[in-house]
């Protein structure tokens, strides 16, 4: 039996030996969304066209002002999961462009669609993590628009929390700051394997938050979107992107998991990390 090393970070699984079996508590695809068109506007006037069948979305792409972003048209195989009522999480990886993967909350009842775009960078760059993620709120055409949009949040800071993916998949996070939280595997492959990563975290309806990562070791991220309202049992719905062992070839695949919050830490109010921004702004003047 070989003994691993976890300080050796050349023996770490890559993201296509983690994929087996990791999809075992996925949620199954909802057709709730087929026979639908869902056109959606962002603030700089860029429009998406979507055209949902049962297993396919045709998109098209139009670029509004300062968008750099080409006009496009195509048809992917999507996912879609209904997180909560009127509200569904939808995946699809691009054909046309396959370093890129999309992720979009859709809440109908607000009028209101998140967007992130997983993008693997071309070349590692010094300072950056190898797959990049950007976000885009819009709304969508002919609906009424209510309530907040979509935004980033320090609501997990401190929360630690036990999340299981398979009888054989099982993780913690550690939820540190707006831009950091740790992570230590509990059971499966990577067993005894933990690290801190960067981290985003938007809350899409109260007590429901998007979860995004991006690791520095594998090059990898996941765009997640869980349910704490319930925190002795918490949903998750997401996506793991990245390149594969030989570092060349994009590998996407969805999973699911059930949570459990552990423990809550409470900082002394000066030291509360949810207040970092707030408090480098007064210093600044800002």
């Amino acid at each position: 039996m070989t003994t691993m090393n976890p300080a050796d970070t050349s023996t770490w699984l890559p993201l296509d030996g983690l994929a087996p079996g990791f999809d075992a508590n996925k949620a199954p695809h909802t057709t709730a969304l087929s026979g639908r068109e869902i056109d959606v506007t962002a603030p700089n006037g860029t429009r998406i066209a979507h055209r949902f069948a049962d297993d396919e979305v045709t998109w098209t792409y139009t670029p509004g002002e300062g968008d750099p972003t080409e006009a496009a048209t195509d048809t992917d195989a999507y996912e879609a999961v209904e997180v909560d009522q009127d509200l569904f999480y939808v995946q699809f990886h691009h054909r046309y462009l396959p370093n890129e993967a999309v992720s979009l909350v859709i809440d109908l009842r607000a009028g209101r669609v998140l967007s992130i775009i997983s993008e693997i960078l071309p070349t590692a760059e010094p300072g950056r993590t190898r797959v990049v993620h950007h976000f885009g709120t819009a709304t969508i055409d002919g609906a009424e628009v209510t309530g907040d949009e979509p935004h980033p949040t320090t609501a997990l800071i401190g929360r630690r929390v036990e999340w299981v993916y398979s009888t054989e998949h099982a993780y913690e996070h550690v939820y540190l700051s707006e831009r950091w939280y740790s992570w230590q595997c509990l059971a499966g492959p990577e067993r005894g394997l933990a690290d801190t990563d960067e981290n985003s975290v938007w809350e899409i309806r109260p007590g429901i938050y998007l979860f995004a990562w991006r690791e520095k070791v594998i090059p990898c991220a996941s765009v997640t979107i869980a349910d704490h309202r319930d925190v002795t049992r918490i949903r998750s719905h997401g996506v793991l992107f990245g390149l594969d062992e030989t570092g060349e070839v994009p590998t996407h695949f969805t999973f699911g998991a059930w949570g459990r919050l552990i423990s809550v830490t409470h900082h002394t109010p000066e030291l509360e990390p949810a207040n970092f921004g707030a408090q480098d702004a007064a210093g600044t003047g800002a």
